[in-house]
């Protein structure tokens, strides 16, 4: 709200308020403070928030996606995570597979990310040396793609020639995860946690021949089953409110990829 503290001078919508009716991502949950926690809590459970500076308290209707790298369940072991707002959130857990996993996709994915900096920077693409390639293959990524995209910005900034060398990767990659140097990728810990759904039913992995919207549908149109259609009992079910469930149910049915009897 506007005066609400040294610098507010108009009243500014918060994330909630402006997801409202959709979804809202929430990327590394693990990392926010025990009193973001709490007040995320609040919201989850009560589905209402106050604006800062204001008393009163306002309907939200919004779908919380939220992603981590970390291992919840331990964090929550140690008191860094709260327990009730794990169990408010590990609703519907999708498994990301990462890329120590799938090295086939690195190819792929350098292939983008050099693309991305010559269009941002206006200069011709950098290309690849099949010995750096090999070395990017080999490596486990315990940064995950966040730590590839990094390494081929870095490596198309600073290489001199068209092509980018094993012999400048090489520095950056730490020898201690490589794949090769120390053990197969079938036998590396895997850094991912799999969380399973509270009635202990699967973890849905995304694994690249379904789309997240897919998922999302396939789940809905599941839990309404499972509720004889009852659209209220789903809607709690799932996180969601009543309208935004039935507004995801006529687009499909307009679009013919659910049944009319939803």
């Amino acid at each position: 709200e506007k005066g609400a503290f040294t610098g507010a001078d108009r009243m500014r919508k918060g994330r909630f308020e402006l997801a409202e009716g959709g979804s809202l991502l929430l990327d590394e949950i693990s990392e926010i403070s025990s009193e973001v926690q709490a007040k995320l809590l609040r919201v989850l459970q009560e589905k209402s928030f106050e604006r800062v500076g204001s008393s009163t308290s306002r309907d939200v209707d919004v779908r919380v996606v939220a992603t981590t790298n970390r291992d919840l369940p331990a964090e929550v072991r140690a008191g860094r995570f709260r327990q009730d707002l794990y169990f408010r959130l590990n609703v519907l857990p999708i498994r990301i597979p990462s890329l120590r996993e799938h090295p086939e996709d690195v190819p792929e994915l350098v292939q983008y990310f050099l693309e991305q900096v010559s269009k941002r920077e206006g200069r011709a693409m950098k290309s690849i040396e099949d010995e750096a390639m090999d070395l990017l293959r080999a490596y486990s990524w315990p940064g995950n793609v966040r730590e590839l995209q990094n390494i081929c910005e870095r490596a198309a900034v600073l290489t001199g020639g068209d092509s980018i060398r094993a012999s400048l990767i090489r520095p950056w990659l730490d020898p201690s995860v490589s794949v090769g140097a120390t053990m197969s990728a079938s036998a590396m810990p895997r850094q991912n946690i799999e969380m399973k759904p509270l009635d202990g039913a699967p973890a849905i992995v995304c694994d690249g021949e379904r789309t997240l919207d897919d998922i999302e549908r396939e789940v809905i149109v599941a839990t309404l089953r499972r509720h004889d259609g009852h659209r209220q009992r789903s809607a709690a079910a799932l996180g969601i409110g009543v309208r935004t469930l039935g507004l995801k149910l006529k687009k499909w049915k307009e679009q013919q990829i659910i049944s009319s009897s939803l």
